[in-house]
């Protein structure tokens, strides 16, 4: 029988230029043989004339309105009242699909928890990245915990509804086992790679790097969010006036008054947002990548994308604080510190920089990343449901 496939996402589809794991799940149900249509179910701040579309890959987007278009309004999409009704529409379309096709509901994101229970879904799906309601930017207020309290009472309705839950890090699943009680439906899949648009991308995008610079160029590229320990990053700028730190990706800090200390070093250059097609030509602008995250609770449970897509490119990379990762560790691959000291941080970066350009180090980097091809992630995912 054909299945038509709700992934419940946190923001439309090009809500910030980014692609994540939820964007390639999407894509890989929709190439499936057995699939019938595959809709992205999301909230929106803005008030839309049509809350339907068919997007330009063929997915279909059902949006749905918050109750306010400030951030501050977010928490309607854990609580019924405040969504309940706006899925209604959605709903009937769906009923007239019943019986002919199996309808399947993944979460992406703990938001619109009555969903589970508002149709007679054949299976539930529970795809955890991330630690939801801990705080990004690791601080605590009164705000930040009654916001905690809100989605986990939401996640944790979803994730007693759900058939098979699915986690990005061992923290994750050993959070989901305490939760559930049990080990039988809780598997970990990590973050993949789209293995030969990385590997097999040699141009490099002009223009970006300072003209005649010859140095060794550190970069991270992704969304720039609170997690991101800027501060260190400013430390290691100021010591060392002849790297390059390059910033790739969207502004989602909120204004953080460390992102903007950063920015003011001479030796640190931040591109703003480029299109996903274009992120392997930044790739290889970059010597060394760097993922330096604060000491948090919500960094625990990280397992960042970007350590396989660096790896694809060639390119050898520097974690912090990422516990996830810690099992990749490999000379000239992968160096990892568990702390935000300036010191050990430039130690480890001098270390891989001396590995630079090395065609069998480069040729080991890519054999790690090739073993984590998103299709083989989710062709295994797909066969525990």
């Amino acid at each position: 029988m054909e299945k038509i496939h709700i992934v419940v996402a946190t923001g439309e589809w090009e809500n910030d230029g980014l692609r994540y794991r939820r964007h390639r799940l999407a894509e890989f149900l929709q190439q499936q043989p057995d699939t019938k249509e595959v809709i992205w179910v999301c909230p929106s701040p803005n008030r839309k004339e049509v809350s339907a579309k068919t997007l330009s890959n063929g997915i279909g987007q059902w949006s749905v309105q918050d109750l306010l278009p400030n951030k501050m309004f977010r928490f309607g999409r854990y609580m019924d009242g405040f969504y309940k009704s706006k899925l209604l529409p959605f709903l009937s379309y769906l009923k007239k699909f019943k019986g002919q096709y199996m309808i399947n509901l993944w979460y992406t994101f703990p938001g619109f928890p009555l969903l589970s229970d508002l149709f007679p879904w054949d299976k539930v799906i529970y795809d955890c990245s991330d630690l939801w309601a801990s705080p990004m930017n690791g601080k605590s207020s009164v705000v930040s915990t009654l916001r905690q309290n809100i989605i986990a009472k939401a996640e944790n309705r979803i994730i007693q509804r759900a058939d098979t839950i699915f986690c990005t890090s061992e923290y994750l699943r050993d959070q989901m086992i305490e939760k559930t009680g049990s080990t039988q439906k809780v598997f970990t899949f990590e973050n993949g790679v789209e293995f030969e648009l990385f590997a097999s991308e040699h141009t490099q995008v002009e223009h970006v790097l300072p003209e005649n610079f010859n140095g060794t160029v550190l970069g991270f590229i992704g969304g720039i969010k609170p997690k991101l320990d800027f501060e260190l990053i400013q430390q290691v700028a100021r010591k060392k006036r002849e790297w390059l730190f390059l910033f790739v990706g969207p502004d989602g800090t909120n204004q953080d008054s460390d992102f903007k200390k950063l920015l003011t070093e001479q030796n640190v250059l931040w591109t703003g947002s480029v299109s996903p097609a274009d992120v392997p030509k930044y790739m290889n602008l970059i010597d060394i990548g760097i993922m330096p995250y604060k000491p948090s609770q919500y960094n625990q449970a990280v397992f960042p994308l970007k350590l396989f897509e660096f790896l694809a490119a060639g390119k050898p990379v520097v974690g912090i604080n990422l516990p996830s990762t810690k099992k990749y560790v490999q000379e000239s691959v992968y160096s990892y510190i568990e702390n935000n000291q300036p010191s050990e941080f430039i130690y480890e970066c001098e270390k891989l920089a001396s590995y630079k350009n090395q065609d069998n180090n480069m040729l080991i980097r890519k054999q790690v990343a090739k073993a984590k091809n998103w299709s083989d992630v989710f062709e295994n995912m797909l066969s525990c449901v």
